[in-house]
């Protein structure tokens, strides 16, 4: 497995991509294809993401030549995915839904067999698909991305503080959920809503 890039190169390709350079453009798009479609998996859910990644790029390389390296290329790109998901989710507002969202814990009630860690994983996952829509994007971005927690507050556009609190609510959420699923109970006060 090689090692990830660090932010400095990433965004050195990233400044040479808008330059016109198509190597750098093929690795800026390498290095940072994962974490973006594994913050949109969060955002938008795994059917979405494919397509929603898709979209992002789209939209970072029209905007590429204009990229001024005020934040990392990786923090610039997850804000446009975000930008993205949000839009994303404006336009199926305004249309009809055709279908209802999985029942995450139905299926988890129904699994047969005990426990192992690949079911905890997926636990875990539709904990996390649980959380309101802004702790799970910090959650995602520091825990799951490893952006620091004030790259994480420029691409949520918020201060740093917000995101701090965001993360200590949705790990304070995901232990009561986990402790009553582990006692076979309902969690109680798991949050939907913002901060």
């Amino acid at each position: 497995m090689s090692q990830r890039p660090d932010d400095a190169t990433v965004t050195a390709w990233a400044l040479a991509a808008g330059r016109g350079d198509t190597d750098a453009l093929a690795a800026f798009v390498r290095a940072t294809q994962a974490d973006v479609h594994r913050f949109l998996v969060h955002l938008s859910g795994p059917a979405d993401a494919e397509d929603l990644a898709q979209e992002t790029y789209l939209r970072a390389l029209r905007t590429l030549p204009t990229f001024a390296a005020r934040a990392s290329a990786r923090t610039w790109l997850l804000s446009v995915a975000r930008r993205v998901s949000v839009d994303a989710v404006r336009t199926a507002v305004r249309r009809p839904r055709t279908q209802g969202a999985d029942d995450w814990e139905g299926l988890l009630d129904r699994a047969a067999g005990p426990r192992t860690g690949a079911h905890e994983a997926v636990l875990l996952r539709a904990l996390v698909d649980e959380l309101g829509d802004e702790r799970r994007e910090a959650f995602v971005l520091t825990q799951m991305l490893d952006l620091s927690y004030a790259e994480a507050a420029e691409v949520c556009d918020c201060p740093v503080g917000t995101i701090r609190s965001r993360v200590a609510r949705a790990r304070e959420d995901l232990v009561e959920a986990l402790d009553a699923d582990r006692s076979g109970g309902a969690a109680t006060g798991r949050c939907r809503d913002g901060a």
